[in-house]
């Protein structure tokens, strides 16, 4: 079975339950720091460079996206430990994600997402723990393999691996690198079969 990425649209953005959209899809969502890259993780893999608004500067996705690419969702989550944010809106973000991964009857899986050029935060980490702790299925993507040398993967990834006990699939969205793995797996995870 194969996506049809060319089948994809923007549904809608959401900040409650109210908000979110009214349908039967498996929803997988990503999680991840701010500005780690989920937007462009997103457009790379429906092949478009503006699919997912994509911003230099951190804390810019502040609603919960929604895309329908064939008959899946992905959603895209506020990026979690941005500090320069207001304390009282950091718990707003909080208070969201935390309701969408709690009681969105649609979710079926979620791409935590880490930049693979730093050793995971603590942040990363608390995120890891709950969804183990929640027994959500789920994939680790550590993007912006490009940045850093190929002589140097292993290294990253060992200690990514390390700090998170599990393996990243290494991901570039300029170079398209471990595209078609993540594609495999979101696939994967709506249709129940990983996890």
């Amino acid at each position: 079975m194969k996506i049809n990425v060319h089948d994809a649209e923007f549904l809608t953005s959401a900040v409650n339950p109210q908000g979110y959209p009214a349908h039967d899809l498996p929803e997988v969502a990503l999680v991840g720091r701010s500005n780690v890259g989920k937007s462009s993780l997103i457009n790379t893999l429906v092949n478009r460079r503006k699919f997912a608004r994509v911003s230099n500067q951190p804390g810019r996705t502040q609603t919960l996206n929604f895309y329908r690419v064939q008959n899946i969702c992905l959603v895209d989550l506020p990026g979690y430990g941005y500090a320069r944010v207001s304390a009282g809106t950091l718990r707003q973000w909080q208070a969201m994600i935390e309701g969408y991964l709690t009681e969105r009857p649609n979710l079926v899986g979620i791409i935590q997402v880490v930049d693979v050029r730093h050793p995971p935060t603590a942040d990363d980490r608390q995120m890891n723990e709950w969804l183990r702790a929640m027994d959500m299925p789920y994939v680790l993507v550590a993007t912006k393999a490009d940045k850093i040398s190929r002589g140097r993967h292993l290294q990253h990834a060992k200690v990514i691996r390390e700090t998170l006990g599990v393996d990243p699939i290494l991901f570039s969205a300029q170079t398209k690198q471990g595209r078609d793995q993540v594609l495999r797996l979101v696939w994967e995870l709506a249709s129940g079969r990983l996890g």
